[in-house]
C-alpha cells in the first residue's frame, strides 16, 4: 500500500474527522504541516507533575497514578457519574466521566499513565471532565522492559481541549508510520559541515526519541531546515522582484529634486545624504525599488522619501503615501506642503484622500489624483478602494509598516504598473528580524539625528513605592505650562471604567505589551475620560486649557483638535496612542504617560519621540504601579534608560520574544517560525543566508535542488509566496 508525502493532504492520511478537528485547533492542513506542530516539553513515565500549580482554564496533560474509582447514579438527571482521584504523589485532584462506566475496567487503582484535559474546579476541588489518558502497561511482558521504558521521553504537545496531547501524540506517530521516504532540503555539505541528521532522522528523533540525548540533534537539524528554506524563499523572492522590468525615474539637472534642495534651510544628515543615494539609484534601476528605511522617531524618514518623490514627479509619475491613521495622514500632508513651499507646492498639487473625508471634498480629491494633476498623495486605507485610481503610479511609501498587512500594500501596488515600493519604520529592527521577515527587501538605516535637538529626559514615577510622585508629576506638567510649553498625557484606554466592565475598548489604540498578569494588577485605572475629570478638578490646572483625543473621534474632530494643538490653543492634550506615530508640535516638551506598563517598550520610545523635536528640552514622565522586579517594570525601565532606539529594539526582543516581534500583519511565511528563534539563532539565521546566496547564485531555479524546490513549495505555498510577493 502506498504511503504519503509531506505535501499529501492531512484528510487523506489520517481521515476528515480527525483532520478537521487538526485545521480547527491548529491550522494544519498537510501531512507535512502536521510534522511540524513539534513538542513543547518531555515528560518521563517516571515523572510526577505537580498538581497543586495547575493553571484553571488551561489545557494540561500529567502523568499521575489512580487512587480511587467509583460510580454513582445522578440525583438531578438519567444517567451515571464516574468519578476517579488521581495523585502526583503530592497533590491529588479528581477526574469525571458522564455516562461512561465501561472505563472503571480501566482505572483501577495503582494504575499509572498520562492524563489530558482543560484545568476546572469544583467545590474548591481541581478536577478534569472527560479528560483523555493514555495508561502505562503494566504487563508482566512489559516489566522486562520497564527500565528502558521510564527512560524513554514522552512528547507533550501544544494541545487544546478538543485535541489533547496524547491524540496529537498517536496521530503523529499514525503518520510517521505511513510516510514514504524523504528527500533532504540541505545541501550535503552543509549537512556533514554542521554534524545534522537527515530529515527523516530528524522527525522521527523529534516526535519518538528513545533517549533524552536524541532531541537536540533533531532540534538543531530542523532549525537550520527552517532557517535554510525560509532564508531561500526570500532571496528567491528578491530574484523574482529583480527579474521585473520598472519605469526608470532619473532626476533632471535643474528639475524639481534639485529646487527642493536649493530651498532646504538646512544641510541633510550624512544619514540623509547617504540614503537619499541609494534611493535615486533604485529609483533608475532595471527592476522596481523593493526597500526598507528605519531610523529613529523624528531622524527624517519622510523628508528622504519626500525627495524620492520629487523624483518620480519629474516625469510625471505619481506618487502615494499611505499612512495608518486619519490624524497620521493630515499630519503628512501638512508636513509635506510646509517643506515643498510656496513655489512647489502648487506644482505638485499634494493631496489628502482619507476615508471620513466629506464626500464632495473625497470626490474632489479623487479626480485630482485620477487625472495625475496630484502628483503626491497622502492617504489612508481610502487610497485601496477600487474607486481610487491613478493616472500614472510610479511610487508607493508604506509608512509604519507594522500596521499594514501585505494584503494591503499589495492592493495599492498593484494600482501601477511594477512601482516603486519604499517601506518606513520608526520602529528600529534588530538586524535578524530584518534578514527573517525582510529579507527580500534592501535596507537602509538613518541612526543620525538633525541638529538643534535638544534631547529628552526620561524618568519613572514608581507609584508603587512612591504614591506621593502622583501629584508631582502634575506640578512639572503646569511648570512647563507655565514656560509657554505645552504637554501631551498619554493613557491606555479612552474610558477606564469601561474597559473594565467590558463595555468597550479601543482595537487601533491597544498597546503592544503583554496583557499584564494578575500579580502586576489586571484593571486599567486611568482613561481618557478619568484623567480629563481629574485635571479639571486640580486648581493648578486652572486656566490650563486641556482637551482630549482618541481614536473613536471623528476624522474632522481629530483633524481639528491636533491643529489647535499644533497651533498652541491647547496647553495639554489628553490622549489615547492614537498620537504614537508622525504627530509633531515643536513647542510640545512634556509627554506624561500614565500605566506605562501597559505599553511595550517600541510603543513607549515611539511616544517619547513626540516631544523633544524642537529646540525645546524634552521631558518624559513614565507612570506606573508595577511592582520592582515585574516584566512590566523592567519595560519601563528600560525605555527610561536609553534614547537608543535600536538598542531598545534589542532589549524589546528579549522581553518580548519574536513572536510579538514578528506580529501577525506580516502574513505567510514570515509570522511561522516553529522551532528557529531569531534571538538565539542568530549565528544559524546569518550562516543559513549565506548558504542559500551561495546555492542560488550557481542554480537559480533550483533544478539541480529538487528537495529544497519541494520544500519551498510545501514551507511558502501558493498563498504564502502570493503574501512574499506581495512584500
Amino acid at each position: 500500500m502506498p504511503g504519503f508525502s509531506l505535501a499529501s493532504r492531512l484528510d487523506g492520511a489520517i481521515g476528515g474527522k480527525t483532520a478537521t478537528a487538526f485545521d480547527k485547533a491548529f491550522g494544519v492542513k498537510t501531512v507535512g504541516e502536521l510534522l511540524e506542530h513539534y513538542p513543547r516539553r518531555y515528560a518521563r513515565r517516571g515523572e510526577l507533575t505537580p498538581i497543586a500549580s495547575l493553571p484553571l482554564g488551561e489545557p494540561v496533560t500529567i502523568v499521575a497514578e489512580v487512587v480511587s474509582a467509583s460510580e454513582r447514579r445522578m440525583q438531578n438527571r438519567r444517567g451515571s457519574l464516574l468519578e476517579v482521584v488521581i495523585s502526583d504523589g503530592d497533590g491529588r485532584m479528581s477526574l469525571t466521566y458522564f455516562n461512561q462506566p465501561w472505563r472503571l475496567k480501566d482505572l483501577t487503582p495503582g494504575r499509572r499513565g498520562i492524563f489530558s484535559g482543560k484545568v476546572g474546579e469544583y467545590r474548591r476541588q481541581t478536577q478534569l471532565t472527560n479528560p483523555d489518558y493514555e495508561l502505562f502497561d503494566d504487563l508482566a511482558e512489559a516489566r522486562a522492559e520497564a527500565e528502558v521504558t521510564a527512560k524513554r521521553p514522552i512528547p507533550i504537545y501544544p494541545a487544546t481541549s478538543s485535541v489533547p496531547s496524547t491524540l496529537v501524540q498517536k496521530t503523529i506517530s499514525l503518520v510517521l508510520d505511513g510516510l514514504d521516504d524523504i528527500d533532504d532540503p540541505l545541501p550535503e555539505s552543509l549537512r556533514a559541515r554542521r554534524g545534522l541528521l537527515p530529515a527523516r532522522a530528524a522527525l522521527e528523533s523529534i516526535h519518538r526519541p528513545q533517549h533524552d540525548d536524541d532531541i537536540p540533534p533533531a532540534v538543531q537539524t530542523l532549525r537550520m531546515q527552517e532557517a535554510f528554506v525560509l532564508q531561500t524563499a526570500l532571496l528567491q523572492q528578491r530574484q523574482f522582484v529583480r527579474a521585473l522590468s520598472a519605469t526608470k525615474r532619473p532626476a533632471a539637472t535643474g528639475g524639481l529634486l534639485e529646487r527642493f534642495d536649493a530651498i532646504l534651510p538646512f544641510e541633510l544628515t550624512p544619514d540623509q545624504q547617504t540614503v537619499g543615494a541609494q534611493l535615486q539609484a533604485d529609483l533608475v534601476a532595471d527592476w522596481p525599488m523593493n526597500r526598507l528605511v528605519q531610523g529613529e522617531v523624528g531622524s527624517g524618514k519622510t523628508l528622504v522619501a519626500l525627495r524620492a518623490m520629487l523624483q518620480v514627479a519629474e516625469s510625471g509619475g505619481q506618487s502615494a503615501l499611505i499612512a495608518p491613521t486619519e490624524v497620521l495622514a493630515g499630519q503628512h500632508l501638512r508636513s509635506i506642503a510646509r517643506m515643498l513651499g510656496p513655489e512647489l507646492a502648487p506644482e505638485l498639487m499634494p493631496t489628502l484622500l482619507t476615508g471620513q473625508m466629506p464626500a464632495a471634498e473625497r470626490r474632489k480629491a479623487a479626480l485630482r489624483v485620477a487625472s495625475g494633476q496630484a502628483r503626491i498623495v497622502v492617504g489612508t486605507h481610502a487610497l485601496l478602494s477600487a474607486t481610487t485610481t491613478f493616472a500614472d503610479l510610479g511610487f508607493v511609501v508604506v509608512d509604519e509598516q507594522h500596521r499594514f498587512g501585505v494584503d494591503q500594500r499589495e492592493a495599492l501596488r498593484s494600482k501601477g504598473d511594477s512601482p516603486h515600493t519604499l517601506v518606513l519604520t520608526a520602529t528600529p529592527i534588530p538586524r535578524t528580524v530584518a534578514m527573517t521577515v525582510f529579507g527580500d527587501l534592501d535596507v537602509s538605516t538613518i541612526r543620525t539625528m538633525p541638529a538643534g535637538r535638544a534631547g529628552i529626559q526620561s524618568f519613572v514615577a514608581p507609584l508603587a513605592e512612591k504614591p506621593g510622585w502622583f501629584a508631582r508629576v502634575w506640578d512639572r506638567v503646569t511648570e512647563e505650562v507655565a514656560l509657554g510649553r505645552q504637554a501631551f498625557v498619554v493613557c491606555p484606554a479612552i474610558d477606564a471604567d469601561q474597559v473594565a466592565d467590558g463595555k468597550s475598548d479601543e482595537p487601533a489604540d491597544a498597546p503592544d505589551a503583554p496583557a499584564p498578569t494578575a500579580a502586576e494588577g489586571a484593571r486599567t485605572r486611568w482613561g481618557v475620560v478619568q484623567v480629563e475629570a481629574l485635571l479639571s478638578q486640580l486648581p493648578a490646572f486652572r486656566g490650563i486649557h486641556t482637551q482630549i483625543l482618541h481614536g473613536k473621534m471623528s476624522a474632522d474632530e481629530k483633524d481639528a483638535v491636533m491643529q489647535a494643538f499644533a497651533r498652541g490653543d491647547i496647553d495639554v492634550l489628553v490622549a489615547t496612542t492614537v498620537i504614537e506615530v508622525g504627530v509633531d508640535v515643536p513647542n510640545a516638551s512634556t509627554m506624561v504617560i500614565l500605566e506605562a506598563d501597559r505599553f511595550g517598550v517600541s510603543q513607549l520610545h515611539q511616544l517619547r519621540g513626540r516631544v523633544g523635536r524642537g529646540g525645546l528640552p524634552g521631558l518624559c514622565l513614565l507612570v506606573t504601579e508595577a511592582a520592582p522586579g515585574t516584566s512590566a517594570r523592567s519595560r519601563v525601565e528600560a525605555v527610561a534608560a536609553t534614547l537608543d532606539g535600536f538598542a531598545l529594539a534589542e532589549v524589546d526582543l528579549e522581553l518580548r520574544g519574536e513572536g510579538d516581534v514578528l506580529g501577525g500583519a506580516q502574513s505567510g511565511a514570515r509570522s511561522s517560525l516553529k522551532l528557529l528563534r531569531v534571538i538565539t539563532d542568530s549565528e544559524l539565521i546569518v550562516e543559513a543566508r549565506a548558504e542559500g546566496e551561495r546555492l542560488l547564485a550557481d542554480d537559480p531555479a533550483l533544478q539541480r535542488h529538487p528537495a529544497l524546490a519541494a520544500a519551498l513549495e510545501r514551507r511558502v505555498g501558493v498563498e504564502e509566496r502570493a503574501a512574499l510577493a506581495k512584500s
